[in-house]
């Protein structure tokens, strides 16, 4: 019984059989804001026309709208918080590589601002 628990934590839930909510970055947070959204319209589509069946098809409609909207908006920052992660660690490399060399450009900064003087 207890080894059950364990095998079930590590299982991920897979949506539609492909999508793995578990370890696609801003899955998880695109299909629970997709969710509210449906609520959201589909409810609100209900109380202003009273017609269920087209709050039912606009509440799909916004499902897949604001899940949409939502993963390309959490990708596209997840991208750029990427390439700016790769860029400071390129410059710490360079930083530690270039220190107390020629090719050191605060040693050529210093250097520059000394024969001004």
């Amino acid at each position: 019984m207890a080894g059950e628990g364990g095998s079930e934590a590590g299982k991920s839930f897979k949506l539609l059989g492909f999508l793995d909510v578990k370890n696609v970055p801003c899955a998880r947070e695109s299909v629970l804001y997709g969710s509210v959204g449906s609520l959201v319209l589909g409810l609100g589509h209900f109380l202003a026309t009273s017609r269920v069946k087209r709050s039912c098809d606009v509440a799909v409609g916004g499902f897949i709208c604001t899940m949409l909207g939502y993963w390309f908006y959490c990708r596209y920052n997840l991208a750029k918080h990427r390439i700016r992660q790769r860029m400071l660690k390129e410059g710490m490399r360079n930083k530690i590589l270039f220190e107390g060399s020629s090719f050191d450009p605060e040693k050529k900064q210093a250097d520059s601002e000394r024969s001004n003087s």
